[in-house]
């Protein structure tokens, strides 16, 4: 064999694919997320048609957050054996055939099916999927690259509130999902056409590889199994601080829009406050993620709890737009930096080898967490009529996150190549 005939991750001349896996799910990310987190922008149309409780509707997100949580410790598992193409692929069937038919919603058990069942057999098979895709391309600058990939995120969540909110004031919510139904199915579909399970399907090696492994072109996925990470602590208090981060993420992502309606901002101007945050994650997710290639996972998850607690707090004192700008701000960085460290975390600890199914286990607490928290904070609004009790609550459960990661013993990659 000739060297020109050796895999590699970099030949003079040659395209290295990972980019275009990292274009792909950036992509992927933006359609199944940003309108994920666009709920709360249908939440009160859709209230003043039907006249349900915000409990009652909340309970539709948080039982779409529950199953698309379990549905993706099997995507994750999938992903593993077959790779994410086809992962990809169904997943962006399900979404779009999700939105098609919230377009035809008429009851609340209608809500429920389409929200609740179709929509999460989408997006469970999207981040347990793309990101160990993503860690099997690059060795070297795999927290940026995964940053860029989770940024997708906060782009849509930039892109997507203020168009479903345009569409829902010019043609209603009906025709808002059945728009991003379309665009959502041809997106997803067309992209993930483009994904491959990692470089040694078409002769290349990982970016970086050659450098940590003193110019050896062989190299394995190694790691431990999952039934042997489920059974360390550190799984559990991983997914422990994760259930505690969606619990905060998801009271805010679904209840944020109308407690700035509440306080008597209009709807448009809420909107904003979303954009801001995704505009916010974007650059965290790219920042923090190339920050912990510097200077480890660990100590980057813990300044994202930090800043988790202070913009949680600050939302007790925001009473006017400007104030609620800076909340979006704070809120954003420790939303982008917090869940693009989640599959590098999961990636330090347990390794490449299973990292699909851990990641997707992980990432099914971090959503029962989320489902708790969009339906308590539901509640807790239906009680009391506000939601700072809601709010308050939400501080302890990312204070206690901060607390559980001090403990995790991450050994790190080893060590980067430039």
């Amino acid at each position: 064999m000739t060297p020109e005939d050796l895999p590699t991750s970099a030949t003079k001349g040659r395209f290295f694919y990972g980019y275009v896996i990292v274009a792909a799910g950036f992509i992927v990310m933006t359609m199944t997320f940003g309108i994920n987190y666009s709920f709360g922008v249908f939440f009160k149309p859709i209230l003043a048609e039907f006249d349900w409780s915000r409990a009652s509707a909340s309970g539709a997100y948080s039982f779409m957050t529950t199953v698309s949580g379990f549905l993706g410790i099997i995507a994750g598992r999938a992903g593993d054996k077959f790779g994410p193409k086809i992962i990809g692929i169904l997943a962006g069937l399900f979404l779009g055939a999700g939105y098609l038919l919230l377009s035809q919603t008429q009851d609340l058990w209608h809500f429920y099916l389409f929200h609740g069942v179709v929509l999460p057999a989408g997006i469970g098979g999207c981040w347990p999927v793309l990101l160990p895709a993503v860690a099997k391309w690059f060795t070297a600058r795999r927290g940026l690259m995964t940053g860029i990939v989770a940024s997708g995120i906060g782009f849509g969540t930039i892109t997507h509130p203020p168009f479903a909110e345009w569409l829902i004031s010019n043609y209603g919510w009906r025709t808002a999902y059945f728009v991003i139904g379309l665009l959502t199915l041809v997106l997803v579909v067309g992209v993930s056409l483009f994904l491959k399970r990692d470089p040694r399907q078409i002769g290349q090696l990982p970016y970086g590889i050659e450098k940590l492994n003193d110019g050896e072109t062989d190299y394995e996925i190694g790691g431990h199994t999952f039934k042997w990470a489920i059974q360390s602590k550190q799984f559990w208090l991983l997914g422990t601080v994760y259930f505690c981060y969606g619990y905060c993420l998801h009271t805010t992502m679904v209840h944020i829009v109308p407690h700035i309606q509440d306080m008597g901002i209009s709807a448009a101007h809420a909107a904003m406050v979303l954009a801001i945050i995704g505009v916010t994650s974007i650059f965290a997710r790219i920042i923090i993620g190339g920050a912990s290639d510097r200077f480890g996972v660990k100590p980057s998850l813990l300044v994202g709890l930090l800043v988790l607690a202070v913009s949680l707090l600050w939302v007790q004192i925001a009473a006017t737009l400007p104030l609620f700008y800076l909340f979006g701000t704070l809120f954003g960085i420790s939303y982008g930096g917090v869940i693009s460290l989640q599959a590098l975390a999961a990636g330090d600890l347990f390794g490449l080898r299973s990292l699909g199914i851990i990641l997707g286990t992980i990432a099914f607490l971090y959503t029962i967490g989320g489902a708790a928290g969009a339906i308590v904070t539901g509640y807790i609004y239906d009680v009391f009529g506000v939601y700072r009790p809601a709010f308050w609550i939400a501080e302890g459960v990312s204070v206690l996150a901060f607390f559980l990661t001090c403990p995790l013993k991450m050994p790190g990659r080893a060590k980067q190549a430039a």
